[in-house]
């Protein structure tokens, strides 16, 4: 009898430290690839004058569609079915994500480019109340008010913020935290992996965004990419970030498979706090005052407080429901799973 007991706990203990492993694993490759393609994007931008980021966009995605070829061809990429409206739908709104994202990085300094991502938590919360209906708690919503705080006077003390700018990081945060619900939404609805929906939205990301992405650069900048100085240093980082970007598509959707949102939240924090201190150094002729400094850490520490505050019990849950029959009997508290019986309940009956 004592073998047979001892064996199982010897199980769970390796799974668990191999599970631990494979999560640090993937919480670094996920830091190194985001932090590496910021970095190397403004260096091209900033250094070498490519100002064509919807081009560039639209290489990432092709490079991206190749690895997705090679893991469908690999067996990770399973087929699978997504109706040609949702996919183009998703599509025109995760375009407008990225391009608006490397549109923000292009016009706007490195610290704003990333405290006004911190701004889609407060802007997904929207989506989540009005869409799916989840309350917060008073810690949470205090939490967002810190955050947005914290924003405020980072946006008010960066000198280097500019009206296109602006516009630019606004269209960037609605339309990521948009994109980001849709994902959700889709793979919910079809039952889709990450990996599945990722082959599937990566070819028409990248033909829309080749074919179009020389107008929409010319629209921007008043300048055509086919008369470019092309140079081997040039070469060398466009080429290098479109190899980072592989990485950073592929960590994103291994990571929102193995963490919970809580912790990609906190994941976020850190990649943050990384592009902060190496754009202070590889760009710090644009300066940090104290100020700017002080918001960025009271717009972290209230990212971190919303982490822990949203992951306690009430701090972020669905809002129940209570249905009442026609003679008013019975009355049931409903929940998402729970809605979904019911309703096949009552399509079975008589």
């Amino acid at each position: 009898m004592a073998p047979s007991i001892g064996k199982p706990d010897r199980n769970p203990t390796s799974k668990a430290d191999r599970k631990a492993a494979l999560d640090v694993g993937a919480w670094l490759f996920n830091v190194t690839t985001s932090v590496g393609i910021i970095m190397v994007n403004k260096q091209l931008m900033a250094n070498y004058g490519f100002s064509f980021a919807t081009t560039l966009t639209g290489l990432h995605f092709s490079m991206t569609t190749l690895m997705t070829l090679v893991l469908r061809c690999m067996g990770y990429i399973q087929p699978s079915h997504l109706p040609l409206l949702d996919l183009v739908k998703f599509a025109l709104c995760a375009n407008f994500s990225i391009v608006g994202m490397n549109v923000s990085l292009m016009w706007n300094s490195v610290g704003f480019y990333q405290i006004a991502k911190l701004s889609m938590i407060p802007v997904s919360c929207f989506f989540e109340v009005v869409f799916d209906k989840i309350g917060y708690s008073r810690d949470t919503k205090l939490s967002i008010m810190v955050v947005l705080v914290g924003v405020a006077i980072c946006t008010v003390s960066d000198v280097s913020v500019n009206t296109k700018g602006f516009i630019a990081a606004v269209v960037a945060v609605w339309s990521t935290a948009l994109q980001q619900y849709y994902v959700h939404h889709l793979q919910k609805k079809y039952s889709l992996g990450s990996f599945d929906l990722l082959g599937h939205t990566a070819p028409v990301q990248a033909a829309s965004l080749v074919l179009l992405g020389p107008f929409v650069d010319y629209w921007l900048s008043g300048l055509r990419v086919d008369l470019f100085d092309y140079s081997l240093p040039s070469a060398f980082f466009i080429v290098l970030s479109c190899l980072i970007a592989v990485g950073t598509n592929l960590s994103q959707f291994i990571c929102i498979g193995r963490f919970s949102a809580v912790s990609f939240q906190v994941l976020g924090h850190m990649k943050t706090v990384l592009v902060l201190i190496m754009g202070f150094f590889l760009f710090g002729k644009q300066g940090l005052s104290i100020q700017v400094v002080l918001g960025m850490l009271l717009a972290i520490c209230g990212m971190i407080w919303y982490g822990n505050a949203s992951s306690k019990p009430g701090g972020k849950e669905k809002r129940v429901y209570s249905l009442l029959s026609d003679k008013g009997s019975k009355t049931g508290i409903v929940d998402e799973e729970l809605g979904m019986k019911s309703e096949k309940a009552q399509n079975l009956k008589p």
